[in-house]
């Protein structure tokens, strides 16, 4: 192997400390008892801790790579689902028959599973969904029906890309809106959302919206095959753990978009166009660690600026450019949870970003309605 080759492994092998999750989730499972929870207490607790003294990592890799010299970056994205779905599998399989664990160590288990299959899964299938390659979109889609949100990849490249920072997309959550609002209403209007925007698209090709083509028949298909994994190796009780996991997935990405675009809109023009999207529609995060483990998705300033640029290559913001988050998404997404808390630290920051970016603008009031209009 060329010095050039090991240079390269060496640069991307943070990107896979998620491989670390499986063998504690998997100890998790042998041993019983509290360890079943060390998937959530490494995930939340241990890399904030670790963040804390890794810092901010501000270096930038020239976007302009190509992507020939970042196949140890995109390995990690192309292996997981075959990982992801051999853990979920063999645990379904372990737990209806392993007699240390009872029902409530089984729950913590997949809540576990959950916890992966979220911030690692879906989070990876977001990466791949971007990407021009149909493995790689077709890998995004079975991770993706492994947690039953399959529509999340019509609604994510059809409206919340299109629509973010503004009424339109329901995933930004709107100023003084807490997460316990925003997340019931989020399950239905995506779903909604997602379901339009397909129908619109086959509707200006002449087809209906229940054309063979349109992907929400193979979701469906994908989901469906799932169910019945789950309800071979596992039975009744195996597809509750599943669909019990998948529930806490989504609770996991649904957080992070909460995180991710709180209070900030994007200028209306008029006629219903809004401006270009640009970095400070987003907050940025330049936590390492947790960057590490989440492949960079808090710079989710530059996502959204260039959203066909593969992770690796994903820029960091100046505070003068983004708006910074506090923390990284493990400790953000649990202040989430707790929304006087959430807003003590979020709302003065939201202030700053209206005074910074659109003095002009003193009247924000349409902006703090609980309505959320959709794309009709």
């Amino acid at each position: 192997m060329t010095k050039k080759a090991v240079a390269g492994i060496t640069r991307a092998l943070p990107f896979w400390l998620s491989l670390a999750l499986v063998p504690i989730l998997v100890i998790g499972a042998v041993q019983g008892g509290w360890a079943v929870l060390l998937v959530p207490l490494c995930t939340w607790y241990l890399f904030s801790i670790v963040d804390v003294f890794a810092g901010l990592d501000t270096s930038n890799a020239d976007p302009q790579t190509p992507d020939a010299q970042l196949f140890w970056y995109r390995l990690i994205t192309l292996i997981w689902f075959p990982v992801q779905a051999g853990l979920t599998l063999w645990l379904l399989w372990y737990s209806a028959q392993a007699a240390h664990l009872g029902t409530w160590e089984k729950i913590g288990l997949f809540f576990g599973v959950g916890v992966i299959n979220g911030t690692i899964g879906i989070n990876y299938a977001h990466e791949l969904m971007h990407q021009k390659s149909k493995i790689e979109r077709g890998m995004a889609d079975l991770l993706l029906a492994m947690v039953f949100y399959s529509h999340f990849r019509s609604e994510h490249m059809l409206v919340h890309h299109r629509y973010v920072a503004t009424p339109r997309d329901p995933v930004t959550a709107l100023y003084n809106e807490g997460f316990h609002r925003f997340f019931p209403r989020v399950l239905w209007q995506c779903f909604r959302s997602a379901w339009r925007a397909e129908a619109a698209m086959l509707a200006r090709k002449g087809l209906p919206a229940n054309h063979r083509s349109n992907p929400f028949w193979r979701y469906g298909a994908l989901q469906g095959g799932f169910v019945v994994f789950a309800l071979i190796l596992g039975g009744l009780s195996g597809l509750g753990l599943l669909l019990f996991s998948a529930f806490i997935a989504v609770w996991q990405l649904e957080l992070v978009n909460y995180v991710e675009h709180y209070g900030l809109t994007r200028r209306h023009l008029g006629a219903g166009k809004y401006e270009h999207v640009l970095p400070h529609h987003s907050w940025n995060a330049a936590q390492r660690a947790s960057n590490w483990l989440l492949i960079n998705l808090q710079r989710h300033s530059d996502h959204h600026y260039k959203p066909d640029r593969r992770f690796p290559l994903l820029q960091t913001y100046t505070p003068d450019k983004a708006p910074q988050l506090p923390y990284g998404y493990p400790i953000m997404t649990m202040l989430a949870m707790v929304p006087p808390l959430w807003r003590h630290r979020m709302n003065p920051r939201v202030r700053q970003w209206r005074k910074r970016h659109y003095p002009e603008i003193t009247d924000w009031g349409p902006y703090t309605k609980a309505t959320n209009p959709l794309p009709k």
